[in-house]
Protein backbone atom coordinates (compact mmCIF):
# COMPACT_ATOMS: atom_id res chain seq x y z
CA UNK A 1 0.00 0.00 0.00
CA UNK A 2 1.58 3.12 -0.91
CA UNK A 3 1.88 5.41 2.05
CA UNK A 4 0.83 8.89 2.08
CA UNK A 5 3.23 11.41 1.46
CA UNK A 6 4.26 13.68 4.74
CA UNK A 7 6.16 16.43 1.93
CA UNK A 8 3.55 18.45 -0.94
CA UNK A 9 4.13 17.98 -4.23
CA UNK A 10 6.41 20.59 -5.06
CA UNK A 11 6.53 22.74 -8.39
CA UNK A 12 4.94 19.52 -10.35
CA UNK A 13 7.39 17.11 -8.32
CA UNK A 14 6.08 14.41 -5.36
CA UNK A 15 8.20 13.64 -3.23
CA UNK A 16 9.86 10.46 -4.08
CA UNK A 17 10.08 7.71 -0.75
CA UNK A 18 11.57 3.99 0.21
CA UNK A 19 11.07 2.27 3.55
CA UNK A 20 13.67 1.30 5.65
CA UNK A 21 15.20 -2.55 5.75
CA UNK A 22 17.31 -3.91 8.21
CA UNK A 23 21.03 -2.65 7.75
CA UNK A 24 24.07 -1.63 9.91
CA UNK A 25 23.54 1.89 9.82
CA UNK A 26 23.81 4.18 12.96
CA UNK A 27 22.03 7.22 11.40
CA UNK A 28 20.40 8.19 8.46
CA UNK A 29 22.82 10.35 6.79
CA UNK A 30 25.37 7.37 7.22
CA UNK A 31 22.69 5.10 5.24
CA UNK A 32 21.75 8.11 2.55
CA UNK A 33 25.45 9.15 2.07
CA UNK A 34 25.82 5.00 1.05
CA UNK A 35 22.56 4.31 -0.41
CA UNK A 36 23.13 6.99 -3.12
CA UNK A 37 26.56 7.10 -3.29
CA UNK A 38 26.16 9.58 -6.29
CA UNK A 39 24.98 12.46 -4.19
CA UNK A 40 27.77 14.47 -2.62
CA UNK A 41 27.24 14.13 1.34
CA UNK A 42 26.76 17.86 1.47
CA UNK A 43 24.00 17.79 -0.73
CA UNK A 44 22.01 15.16 1.67
CA UNK A 45 23.30 17.28 4.88
CA UNK A 46 21.78 20.45 3.01
CA UNK A 47 18.63 19.20 2.38
CA UNK A 48 18.18 17.79 5.36
CA UNK A 49 19.16 21.14 7.15
CA UNK A 50 15.89 22.33 5.05
CA UNK A 51 13.62 19.83 6.43
CA UNK A 52 13.13 18.16 3.08
CA UNK A 53 13.73 14.47 4.62
CA UNK A 54 10.76 13.04 6.57
CA UNK A 55 9.55 10.35 7.86
CA UNK A 56 5.86 8.82 7.83
CA UNK A 57 4.88 10.70 11.22
CA UNK A 58 6.36 14.34 9.49
CA UNK A 59 8.94 14.28 11.33
CA UNK A 60 11.79 16.06 9.42
CA UNK A 61 14.85 14.06 9.56
CA UNK A 62 18.49 15.53 10.71
CA UNK A 63 22.06 13.69 10.39
CA UNK A 64 22.16 12.52 13.57
CA UNK A 65 18.77 10.96 13.07
CA UNK A 66 18.59 7.25 14.05
CA UNK A 67 18.19 4.82 11.30
CA UNK A 68 14.72 2.81 12.55
CA UNK A 69 14.24 0.16 10.29
CA UNK A 70 10.31 -0.33 8.94
CA UNK A 71 10.37 3.97 8.48
CA UNK A 72 8.93 5.25 5.24
CA UNK A 73 11.29 8.25 4.55
CA UNK A 74 10.16 11.39 2.08
CA UNK A 75 12.54 13.40 0.13
CA UNK A 76 12.65 15.33 -3.27
CA UNK A 77 14.40 14.27 -6.22
CA UNK A 78 16.77 17.04 -7.31
CA UNK A 79 19.94 17.07 -9.64
CA UNK A 80 23.15 18.29 -9.72
CA UNK A 81 23.47 19.95 -12.96
CA UNK A 82 20.59 22.15 -13.99
CA UNK A 83 18.05 20.57 -15.99
CA UNK A 84 17.96 21.35 -19.70
CA UNK A 85 14.56 21.83 -21.32
CA UNK A 86 13.27 19.43 -23.59
CA UNK A 87 11.64 21.81 -26.58
CA UNK A 88 8.99 19.15 -27.39
CA UNK A 89 5.56 20.31 -26.22
CA UNK A 90 2.29 17.37 -25.08
CA UNK A 91 -1.01 17.81 -26.50
CA UNK A 92 -4.44 17.20 -24.10
CA UNK A 93 -6.51 14.92 -26.05
CA UNK A 94 -9.22 14.02 -23.39
CA UNK A 95 -10.08 14.65 -19.00
CA UNK A 96 -12.63 13.16 -17.50
CA UNK A 97 -13.47 13.05 -13.78
CA UNK A 98 -11.04 9.67 -13.74
CA UNK A 99 -8.61 9.76 -16.75
CA UNK A 100 -6.06 12.36 -18.43
CA UNK A 101 -5.51 11.25 -22.13
CA UNK A 102 -2.58 12.70 -23.65
CA UNK A 103 -0.21 12.68 -27.03
CA UNK A 104 3.06 12.42 -26.06
CA UNK A 105 6.54 13.77 -28.57
CA UNK A 106 9.00 11.95 -29.26
CA UNK A 107 11.89 12.62 -26.09
CA UNK A 108 10.20 13.52 -23.13
CA UNK A 109 10.48 10.55 -20.65
CA UNK A 110 6.62 9.33 -18.51
CA UNK A 111 8.18 9.69 -15.14
CA UNK A 112 10.97 11.26 -13.29
CA UNK A 113 14.61 9.65 -13.27
CA UNK A 114 18.20 10.08 -13.69
CA UNK A 115 18.53 13.05 -15.04
CA UNK A 116 15.47 14.18 -15.99
CA UNK A 117 12.78 15.73 -13.27
CA UNK A 118 11.16 18.55 -14.55
CA UNK A 119 11.18 18.10 -18.02
CA UNK A 120 9.09 14.86 -17.97
CA UNK A 121 5.25 14.17 -18.75
CA UNK A 122 4.23 13.56 -15.63
CA UNK A 123 5.82 16.92 -13.71
CA UNK A 124 5.04 18.99 -16.22
CA UNK A 125 0.97 17.54 -16.54
CA UNK A 126 0.56 18.17 -12.92
CA UNK A 127 2.08 21.72 -13.18
CA UNK A 128 -0.18 22.70 -16.29
CA UNK A 129 -3.60 20.69 -14.66
CA UNK A 130 -3.27 21.00 -10.71
CA UNK A 131 -4.01 17.25 -10.24
CA UNK A 132 -1.93 16.26 -7.61
CA UNK A 133 -2.80 12.20 -8.07
CA UNK A 134 -2.06 12.16 -11.33
CA UNK A 135 -0.68 8.56 -12.46
CA UNK A 136 0.49 6.79 -15.48
CA UNK A 137 -1.32 3.51 -15.98
CA UNK A 138 1.05 2.25 -18.45
CA UNK A 139 3.95 2.73 -20.23
CA UNK A 140 5.22 4.62 -23.08
CA UNK A 141 9.32 4.70 -23.50
CA UNK A 142 11.10 8.59 -23.92
CA UNK A 143 11.87 7.90 -27.06
CA UNK A 144 8.37 6.77 -28.46
CA UNK A 145 5.77 9.53 -29.10
CA UNK A 146 1.86 8.74 -28.90
CA UNK A 147 -1.29 7.92 -26.70
CA UNK A 148 -0.48 7.70 -23.06
CA UNK A 149 -3.07 7.13 -20.33
CA UNK A 150 -3.38 8.84 -16.92
CA UNK A 151 -5.24 8.37 -14.23
CA UNK A 152 -5.77 10.66 -11.42
CA UNK A 153 -8.92 9.35 -9.05
CA UNK A 154 -7.32 6.89 -6.50
CA UNK A 155 -10.47 5.39 -6.08
CA UNK A 156 -11.03 4.28 -9.19
CA UNK A 157 -7.23 3.58 -10.61
CA UNK A 158 -7.31 -0.14 -9.73
CA UNK A 159 -10.09 -0.56 -12.19
CA UNK A 160 -8.11 0.62 -15.11
CA UNK A 161 -4.84 -0.83 -14.10
CA UNK A 162 -6.54 -4.11 -13.92
CA UNK A 163 -7.52 -3.31 -17.49
CA UNK A 164 -3.73 -3.10 -18.60
CA UNK A 165 -2.72 -6.29 -16.49
CA UNK A 166 -5.33 -8.45 -17.97
CA UNK A 167 -4.30 -7.16 -21.57
CA UNK A 168 -8.57 -6.21 -22.43
CA UNK A 169 -7.43 -3.03 -24.16
CA UNK A 170 -6.09 -2.90 -27.97
CA UNK A 171 -2.92 -0.75 -28.78
CA UNK A 172 -2.35 -0.08 -32.46
CA UNK A 173 1.46 1.32 -32.75
CA UNK A 174 3.01 2.75 -36.19
CA UNK A 175 6.38 1.97 -37.42
CA UNK A 176 8.59 3.31 -40.35
CA UNK A 177 11.10 0.72 -41.21
CA UNK A 178 12.98 -0.70 -43.87
CA UNK A 179 11.10 -2.84 -46.56
CA UNK A 180 11.98 -6.61 -46.91
CA UNK A 181 10.17 -8.39 -49.85
CA UNK A 182 10.31 -11.57 -48.94
CA UNK A 183 9.23 -10.78 -45.28
CA UNK A 184 5.22 -12.21 -45.78
CA UNK A 185 2.64 -10.01 -44.49
CA UNK A 186 0.96 -9.34 -42.13
CA UNK A 187 2.29 -11.92 -39.69
CA UNK A 188 2.40 -13.03 -36.29
CA UNK A 189 5.74 -12.60 -34.44
CA UNK A 190 6.12 -14.97 -31.07
CA UNK A 191 9.83 -15.62 -29.06
CA UNK A 192 10.88 -15.44 -25.84
CA UNK A 193 12.39 -12.33 -24.44
CA UNK A 194 14.36 -11.30 -21.47
CA UNK A 195 17.10 -9.14 -20.48
CA UNK A 196 20.31 -8.97 -21.77
CA UNK A 197 22.81 -9.49 -18.73
CA UNK A 198 24.70 -6.48 -18.10
CA UNK A 199 22.54 -4.79 -19.61
CA UNK A 200 19.66 -3.93 -17.55
CA UNK A 201 18.09 -1.42 -20.02
CA UNK A 202 18.26 -3.32 -23.70
CA UNK A 203 16.14 -6.72 -24.16
CA UNK A 204 16.90 -9.83 -26.49
CA UNK A 205 15.33 -13.13 -27.98
CA UNK A 206 16.37 -16.46 -27.05
CA UNK A 207 14.95 -19.88 -27.31
CA UNK A 208 12.50 -20.87 -24.97
CA UNK A 209 8.60 -20.72 -24.54
CA UNK A 210 7.40 -17.26 -26.26
CA UNK A 211 6.80 -14.74 -23.57
CA UNK A 212 5.95 -12.25 -26.42
CA UNK A 213 3.57 -11.43 -28.91
CA UNK A 214 3.52 -8.77 -32.34
CA UNK A 215 1.18 -8.91 -34.91
CA UNK A 216 2.68 -7.24 -37.65
CA UNK A 217 1.52 -5.80 -41.30
CA UNK A 218 2.48 -3.28 -43.73
CA UNK A 219 0.29 -0.48 -44.14
CA UNK A 220 1.77 1.44 -47.55
CA UNK A 221 5.42 1.32 -49.19
CA UNK A 222 7.03 4.69 -49.12
CA UNK A 223 10.36 3.68 -50.84
CA UNK A 224 12.60 1.75 -49.84
CA UNK A 225 11.09 2.24 -46.27
CA UNK A 226 7.29 1.06 -44.92
CA UNK A 227 5.11 2.20 -42.72
CA UNK A 228 3.85 -0.58 -40.42
CA UNK A 229 1.10 -1.33 -37.92
CA UNK A 230 2.02 -2.83 -34.73
CA UNK A 231 -0.56 -4.44 -32.57
CA UNK A 232 1.28 -6.08 -28.94
CA UNK A 233 -0.75 -8.56 -27.67
CA UNK A 234 2.00 -8.70 -24.63
CA UNK A 235 3.44 -5.77 -23.16
CA UNK A 236 7.41 -6.68 -22.75
CA UNK A 237 9.86 -3.95 -22.51
CA UNK A 238 11.40 -2.95 -25.94
CA UNK A 239 9.36 -5.66 -26.98
CA UNK A 240 7.95 -3.83 -30.61
CA UNK A 241 11.42 -2.58 -31.16
CA UNK A 242 13.04 -6.01 -30.23
CA UNK A 243 10.71 -7.95 -32.72
CA UNK A 244 11.44 -5.78 -35.77
CA UNK A 245 14.84 -5.57 -35.36
CA UNK A 246 14.55 -9.34 -35.25
CA UNK A 247 12.78 -9.98 -38.14
CA UNK A 248 15.57 -7.63 -40.10
CA UNK A 249 13.51 -4.36 -40.37
CA UNK A 250 14.87 -2.26 -37.45
CA UNK A 251 12.46 0.75 -36.77
CA UNK A 252 14.31 3.81 -37.91
CA UNK A 253 16.79 5.79 -35.42
CA UNK A 254 16.24 3.05 -33.14
CA UNK A 255 19.43 4.07 -30.83
CA UNK A 256 18.85 0.41 -28.96
CA UNK A 257 18.39 -2.49 -31.84
CA UNK A 258 19.72 -3.72 -33.54
CA UNK A 259 22.62 -2.88 -31.74
CA UNK A 260 23.82 0.66 -29.31
CA UNK A 261 24.44 3.58 -30.95
CA UNK A 262 27.11 5.50 -29.37
CA UNK A 263 26.70 7.71 -26.70
CA UNK A 264 26.07 11.34 -27.33
CA UNK A 265 22.94 10.92 -29.76
CA UNK A 266 19.95 10.24 -28.47
CA UNK A 267 18.75 14.43 -27.53
CA UNK A 268 19.46 14.43 -31.63
CA UNK A 269 15.60 16.31 -32.57
CA UNK A 270 16.32 15.41 -36.00
CA UNK A 271 16.48 11.65 -35.09
CA UNK A 272 12.81 10.64 -33.74
CA UNK A 273 12.41 7.30 -33.13
CA UNK A 274 9.66 6.32 -36.33
CA UNK A 275 7.36 4.60 -33.09
CA UNK A 276 4.31 6.23 -32.69
CA UNK A 277 1.33 4.78 -30.73
CA UNK A 278 -1.43 5.93 -32.63
CA UNK A 279 -4.12 4.44 -30.94
CA UNK A 280 -5.48 2.67 -27.53
CA UNK A 281 -9.28 1.33 -27.34
CA UNK A 282 -11.63 -0.49 -24.66
CA UNK A 283 -14.55 -1.02 -22.62
CA UNK A 284 -14.36 1.05 -19.55
CA UNK A 285 -14.59 -0.88 -16.66
CA UNK A 286 -16.24 1.64 -14.96
CA UNK A 287 -19.80 2.06 -17.05
CA UNK A 288 -19.06 -0.15 -19.88
CA UNK A 289 -18.68 2.04 -22.67
CA UNK A 290 -16.66 1.55 -25.74
CA UNK A 291 -14.03 4.45 -25.50
CA UNK A 292 -10.84 5.09 -28.40
CA UNK A 293 -8.37 8.09 -28.56
CA UNK A 294 -6.17 8.28 -31.49
CA UNK A 295 -2.77 10.23 -31.46
CA UNK A 296 -2.79 13.59 -33.80
CA UNK A 297 0.71 12.85 -35.05
CA UNK A 298 2.03 12.03 -38.07
CA UNK A 299 5.33 10.04 -38.50
CA UNK A 300 7.23 11.87 -41.28
CA UNK A 301 9.22 9.76 -43.88
CA UNK A 302 13.10 10.26 -43.34
CA UNK A 303 15.41 8.10 -44.50
CA UNK A 304 17.65 5.75 -41.88
CA UNK A 305 20.27 8.54 -40.73
CA UNK A 306 24.04 6.55 -39.69
CA UNK A 307 25.30 7.20 -36.12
Amino acid sequence: MKPIPTLPVRDGLAPSYFWLQPGHWRCMFDFLCERYAGVPPQAWRSRMQRGEVRNQHGEALQPDSPYRVGDCIFYYRELAQPEAVIPVQERILHLDEHLLVVDKPHFLPVIPGGRFVQETLLVRLKKTTGLEHLVPIHRLDRETAGVIVFSHRPETRGKYQSMFQQRTMRKVYEAIAPLRPELTLPLVHRSRMEEIPGQFFRMHEVSGEPNAETRISLIEARGEFGLYRLEPVTGRRHQLRVHMAGLGIPIVHDLFYPQPVPVGVADDLDRPLKLLARSLSFIDPLDQSPRQFDSMRVLQDAPAMPY
